[in-house]
C-alpha cells in the first residue's frame, strides 16, 4: 500500500448522495480475478451519458472525488475501493460514508474525509475550477482560495495511511516479535507440534 501524507490536484465534483457499491462498480464487474481494469467499470452506469464527469478531460486523473451523503451504501463489496483505485483516485471527500465503504477503502489505501455539507458544498463549487488539497498529517483540505477544513480521523488509521501499512504491512512490523515468540513457543510448548518435549 502506498504512503498517504498528502495529496492535491483537481477533485471530482460528483456530489450525488447515497451512490451504493453498484453504482461505483456493478456486479457484472466481480467475476475478474484481477483488480487490474476495474476503472473502466466504474461509475458505468453514470458514463453511459456522454457528458457524464467521470470522463470530463477536466478532471483526467482527478486523485480526489466529492461526493455526497452516505457514500458507499449498500453491499459489501471490496471491488468499489479497489474500482476507485484504479480510476487513480486517492481520496474521497463526502458528509458521510457506509461503515463498511470506509473500511474497505482504509484497507486498499484510500482515504475517507468526512466534512460537514456546507463545507463539502464549497468544495463542490471549488473544484470546478480549481485544486484541492489535502493534508493528512495536519489533517485538513485546502482551497487555493484560503479555505481550510479540519477534519477528524482515527489515530491508528491515519498511522497506518501514512507509513503504508496494510493488514500484511502491519504483521510484517512485528516480524522480531513474533519470531522471538515462536523460538519460545518451540522450545517451551513443544507437545503442541508433536514433538516430545525433552
Amino acid at each position: 500500500m502506498e504512503p498517504i501524507r498528502d495529496i492535491a490536484g483537481r477533485a471530482i465534483p460528483f456530489g450525488a448522495k447515497n451512490v451504493d457499491t453498484d453504482v461505483i462498480i456493478p456486479a457484472h464487474w466481480l467475476k475478474t480475478i484481477t483488480r487490474d481494469g476495474l476503472g473502466k467499470g466504474a461509475f458505468e452506469t453514470i458514463r453511459k451519458d456522454p457528458d457524464n464527469i467521470f470522463d470530463s478531460e477536466r478532471y483526467a486523473g482527478a486523485p480526489i472525488l466529492i461526493a455526497g451523503d452516505n457514500f458507499g451504501c449498500g453491499s459489501s463489496r471490496e471491488h468499489a475501493a479497489w474500482a476507485l483505485l484504479d480510476m487513480g483516485v486517492k481520496a474521497v471527500i463526502a458528509p458521510s460514508f457506509s461503515d463498511i465503504f470506509s473500511g474497505n477503502a482504509f484497507k486498499n489505501g484510500i482515504l475517507t474525509v468526512v466534512l460537514p455539507q456546507e463545507q463539502v458544498d464549497r468544495l463542490l463549487e471549488v473544484a470546478t475550477e480549481h485544486d484541492i488539497a489535502i493534508d493528512l498529517e495536519s489533517q485538513t483540505v485546502t482551497t487555493p482560495f484560503q479555505d481550510r477544513f479540519t477534519f477528524e480521523i482515527d489515530p491508528f488509521r491515519k498511522h497506518c495511511l501514512i507509513e503504508g501499512l496494510d493488514e500484511i504491512g502491519l504483521t510484517m512490523a512485528r516480524d522480531e516479535a513474533i519470531a522471538a515468540y515462536e523460538g519460545r513457543a518451540n522450545s517451551e510448548l513443544s507437545f503442541l507440534s508433536g514433538r516430545n518435549a525433552a
